[in-house]
């Protein structure tokens, strides 16, 4: 920016006369505030304007115990902060690199002046998002030498700005992968000359019952532990890693159980990823799960076989606990009357039917002995309300978070840390099937624990593919 004239009055557009000319200047809009306080430490060495509309929106939205509520009072804590550090006229920016990350090292500027921008007369001057696109275009006109973007996580927002020759983005640094292919999936084939590559100096042993291998090479660098790797040649190898040590690794065999004698509460795994599942629902040094796949891939059938195995018959917890996300696929049904379990019962409809197909694999009991077993799986299984959670702590618990891909990074670290000694976790979801505003495929909470989880010694991942509904539902799924 070329050096100002000697003036005895100041110019009159005030706020950023005096930013440089190469960082950027990205104006944000409230929601990308009151989705992720921390944003604004999040634009490194650029600089942030806040119109006084996005103010205002924030001040609207801080009351009630809303997520939305929270994230507004934790912004305006922040600017609180921000500004009462102020060394200079606010005017000339305020310096963020003392607030957040050594990586922030650009300035926050407020709009302390009137700005009335042109805007095409189909435009409403008293939308609030209006308002800031004028804001956009003011500073736009005002600072040719930079380039000034406004940062929305609305989508129309952000087509009007464009629509009028202004720069707008999302709010990407919420994600944790730009690609959901890149998700890691638990599971890798290995190439068929494994074995010729990697048996050099192989060691191998026996511990109960299973069979260890111990082999190094390029390609078990790459392993996590826990994770499942397979062959599928003239002899299947299925195996789990255990250890890792640079380019050494331990595989362990894995349970087979697509076999009868090793059914899980009367439930057989049909494929080999639900191989893989059950490998780690049933171990119990395995205390976070987290399982992946479309609608009819046996993710809640066999996460409740396990934690019904465990429950009642192993006595390893004490009971299961399942809640989920309310969030309908159709209009809301309104106020539900009863108790926190009777308000939970239209939304769990996937409990209803996945326990009517476990307790029918009993041989043939009777209609007393399945009443009664009914009666039984029911008292061991609690559903709660993800409303209540907070502050909770589940001892002894078999824990199922179904639906897990419409919850926040911020919710399910929540959930999580919920969980006491000797608890289990399995998270449940499709990462295809948000209904959450304002996430996606690569900022969803269950992305983010799987990504933040691989490699830890206690936890396990497995993407299922298969659906074993039927013939209609795998159909259905791929060609409508």
């Amino acid at each position: 920016m070329s050096t100002r004239k000697a003036a005895p009055s100041r110019p009159s557009i005030t706020p950023i006369t005096h930013l440089r000319a190469n960082p950027k200047l990205f104006v944000l809009d409230s929601n990308v505030l009151m989705h992720d306080p921390t944003s604004l430490f999040r634009f490194q060495e650029h600089d942030i304007y806040i119109p006084m509309v996005t103010l205002e929106e924030l001040d609207h939205n801080k009351k009630g115990m809303s997520e939305v509520a929270r994230n507004a009072r934790q912004t305006s804590r922040f600017l609180d902060e921000i500004i009462c550090s102020a060394v200079s006229d606010i005017d000339e920016g305020i310096s963020l690199e003392s607030h957040g990350s050594q990586t922030a090292t650009g300035r926050l500027f407020l709009q302390t002046e009137a700005i009335s921008s042109v805007l095409p007369m189909r435009l409403a001057s008293g939308s609030a998002d209006n308002q800031i696109i004028g804001v956009v275009k003011h500073l736009h006109e005002t600072h040719p030498n930079r380039t000034v973007a406004l940062v929305s996580k609305d989508i129309n927002m952000r087509i009007k700005a464009r629509a009028l020759g202004l720069a707008a983005e999302d709010y990407f640094n919420d994600k944790v992968l730009e690609d959901s292919d890149l998700l890691f999936s638990g599971i890798q084939e290995l190439p068929a000359d494994f074995w010729e590559k990697h048996g050099k100096g192989m060691e191998s042993w026996q511990q109960a019952g299973q069979t260890f291998y111990r082999v190094s090479g390029s390609l078990s660098a790459g392993f996590l532990v826990n994770q499942f790797v397979y062959l599928e040649h003239d002899k299947p190898f299925y195996a789990q890693v255990k250890e890792r040590s640079g380019k050494t690794v331990v595989l362990q065999t894995i349970k087979d159980y697509t076999h009868h004698k090793n059914n899980v509460w009367g439930i057989t795994a049909r494929n080999r990823e639900q191989n893989f599942a059950l490998n780690l629902l049933m171990n119990p040094e395995v205390d976070f799960i987290t399982l992946l796949g479309q609608a009819g891939t046996g993710k809640t059938l066999l996460t409740l076989a396990a934690g019904l195995m465990q429950t009642l018959e192993h006595k390893v917890y004490s009971e299961i606990i399942m809640t989920r996300v309310t969030v309908p696929v159709g209009e809301d049904i309104g106020f539900l009357p009863g108790t926190e379990e009777e308000k939970m019962t239209p939304w769990m409809g996937a409990l209803e039917d996945n326990l009517d197909v476990l307790n029918k694999t009993d041989n043939d009991p009777g209609e007393w002995g399945r009443a009664a077993t009914r009666d039984l799986i029911r008292s061991r299984i609690k559903v709660k309300s993800l409303n209540f959670m907070r502050g909770r702590t589940f001892l002894n618990k078999f824990l199922i978070i179904d639906e897990a891909q419409n919850l926040t990074p911020k919710q399910m670290k929540t959930l999580i840390t919920r969980a006491g000694p000797a608890t289990k976790v399995v998270c449940l979801g499709n990462i295809a099937q948000i209904d959450t505003p304002y996430l996606s495929e690569g900022s969803s909470g269950l992305t983010y624990v799987v990504d933040r989880f691989k490699g830890w010694g206690h936890s396990g991942h497995v993407t299922l593919q298969r659906g074993e509904r039927s013939r209609l539902a795998d159909y259905a799924a791929e060609v409508l």
